[in-house]
């Protein structure tokens, strides 16, 4: 391991342990749902949902003994914990020793190699080993297992499980909303937004639905806050989550209305739009040489040799067969985002020069990308240049950023919908945003409520209580069932489904903007910087659809 990547590692302890108070894990207390007390003499502990967290007991031991205790993820019949669950689903045994005097015991854990070492994010001393799982099975618990008393120590950042709400006429969608709310609480144990339990790092792409999601469920932006701050320096490797830097700091901006962070690394952001990748017609590719070493520089490599790589969606068995080539649809869809976002942004803050700069860049890039990506025959987008495949993600991220022309837009949407979920639990999140766009919400309602193999459902039909890392262990074996960049019906129900989101930093004005597709009812309670906003909508069959929403206001409570 190279000492650059050791101090990185040092620097990021002490920043656990001595970063401010505001939005940081604190360890709740929790008892089990459910303690059943088998025939074999066994307890077997059922706290309802998976938490990060440890074990204390209360016991009363008469003489020196060992407990075994089995913690997991995963349960399987009989009340038992599933000593083999698969992929990186959880499961640890310990051996604890008791003695008689002693009647509180905090279960010391086994640490994870690959997650409590550099490049993770390291806890804090004093919160201990700590790993995900909802059920706690232990053996050998002494004569009397009755005054035993089981509690799991789980560690999550304030959040207020108030400040939102939603309810809905279709039971599976109101089933994944809670599934997607309770993941965004649950996965913040770091304190910053962490790709899952197997590798504790924060990646760009995952950061971005964590962070949607987090704003919609609690007025709480700390977390964003200290993800993005970090991101300036520790950029990932993919090409396209470079490119979605960018878009988290415009959405910090648009929730808070605080330029500040803008402001700080301006020149930062100007060079994660990957600018430098550009030629003459504004299209941007990572294969042809331009990827140097003052290139990874400029947009925050530590080490100037590593080098970006296009990625397109993960695993790669997801791409609905993507094609690559030098010159890439979904990167210069996600470029053209950037610019579009750089000009928005220059003109909040004032900068009417550089905003005409993006302005003619973006413009530039979409002329540029709808002659060398765009089908004119069949009206749909090739992978890349030279490319003789038309894949879900080429055309569902151009329509999401706005580059189809009017004219291609049936075409588009037509086979965007005849290809049906073909993509990861990621790139749903955009899926779902260019449908609700493109005014489609009968098919977005109908992928988010869907309760086939490529579903939010499935995740809870599997048994998880946080969403997954992919549909089914089928798609990627090694799945953890702690990840957050599967939970966007989190943000996609508030902002799309009821489209409710700012139109001015800070959430100065805001819009509502209902699309219900086939929904008889919903209510839903939205939190913002100011207070929260109120909606419901309702449809009776021969009458015209009826909404209303009101911000409350926090000052008037």
């Amino acid at each position: 391991m190279n000492n650059l990547l050791i101090s990185a590692f040092a620097l990021l302890q002490v920043l656990a342990q001595s970063l401010p108070g505001q939005g940081l894990p604190s360890g709740h207390m929790v008892s089990p749902a459910k303690m059943i007390h088998t025939p074999d003499h066994r307890i077997f502990a059922d706290f309802g949902r998976a938490a990060f967290g440890t074990v204390v007991l209360h016991l009363a031991p008469e003489q020196t003994d060992t407990i075994i205790i089995r913690l997991g993820e995963k349960a399987i019949p009989g009340h038992r914990v599933d000593s083999k669950p698969g992929g990186t689903i959880r499961y640890q045994e310990i051996s604890l020793p008791v003695e008689a005097g002693q009647s509180e015991y905090l279960v010391r854990l086994k640490p994870d190699q690959r997650n409590t070492n550099p490049p993770a994010i390291p806890l804090p001393d004093s919160m201990g080993v700590i790993m995900p799982f909802r059920y706690c099975e232990i053996l050998n618990p002494g004569p009397d297992p009755e005054n035993i008393k089981i509690f799991r120590k789980e560690f999550y950042v304030p959040f207020n499980d108030s400040a939102s709400d939603f309810e809905c006429s279709d039971t599976v969608l109101n089933k994944v909303w809670d599934l997607s709310k309770y993941t965004i609480k649950a996965t913040t144990f770091c304190g910053y937004y962490v790709d899952g339990d197997r590798e504790r790092i924060p990646y760009e792409a995952d950061a971005l639905i964590n962070q949607l999601s987090h704003y919609s469920t609690d007025a709480s932006y700390e977390v964003a806050r200290r993800t993005n701050e970090y991101f300036i320096t520790h950029p990932t490797w993919p090409t396209e989550w470079i490119l979605q830097t960018v878009p988290l700091f415009y959405n910090d901006f648009m929730y808070t209305g605080d330029p500040g962070p803008l402001l700080k690394h301006w020149e930062a952001l100007r060079q994660k739009t990957l600018v430098g990748l550009e030629r003459a017609d504004g299209l941007i590719s990572t294969r042809t040489g331009l990827v140097t070493d003052e290139l990874m520089k400029s947009i925050g490599f530590a080490n100037p040799k590593e080098r970006i790589r296009d990625i397109v969606d993960w695993p790669d068995g997801e791409r609905d067969g993507f094609q690559f080539t030098d010159y890439n649809c979904v990167v210069n869809a996600f470029h053209y985002w950037n610019l579009t976002l750089m000009a928005e942004l220059s003109g909040f803050l004032h900068k009417p020069s550089e905003s005409a700069f993006w302005k003619e860049k973006a413009r530039l890039v979409k002329r540029s990308f709808n002659r060398e990506f765009l089908d004119p025959d069949k009206g749909v987008y090739r992978d890349g240049i030279g490319s003789d495949h038309y894949s879900l993600h080429a055309n569902l991220f151009a329509l999401r950023f706005g580059l189809v022309p009017n004219r291609y837009q049936h075409s588009v949407i037509s086979f965007i919908k005849s290809r049906g979920m073909a993509c990861s639990v990621y790139a749903a999140q955009y899926l779902l945003e260019a449908l609700f766009d493109a005014g489609e919400a009968d098919y977005a309602i109908s992928l988010m409520n869907s309760t086939g193999e490529r579903s939010w459902w499935n995740m809870i039909r599997s048994g998880s209580t946080m969403t997954m890392e992919a549909w089914d262990g089928k798609f990627k074996p090694n799945l953890d069932w702690n990840h957050a960049w599967g939970a966007a019906p989190a943000n996609i129900i508030p902002r799309y489904l009821w489209g409710i989101i700012p139109t001015k930093p800070g959430f100065a004005r805001y819009q509502v903007h209902p699309q219900m597709g086939p929904l008889t009812f919903s209510k839903i309670k939205v939190p913002t910087p100011h207070g929260y906003i109120l909606a419901e909508f309702s449809k009776v069959k021969g009458k015209k659809p009826q909404w209303k929403a009101r911000l409350i206001s926090s000052s008037s409570e």
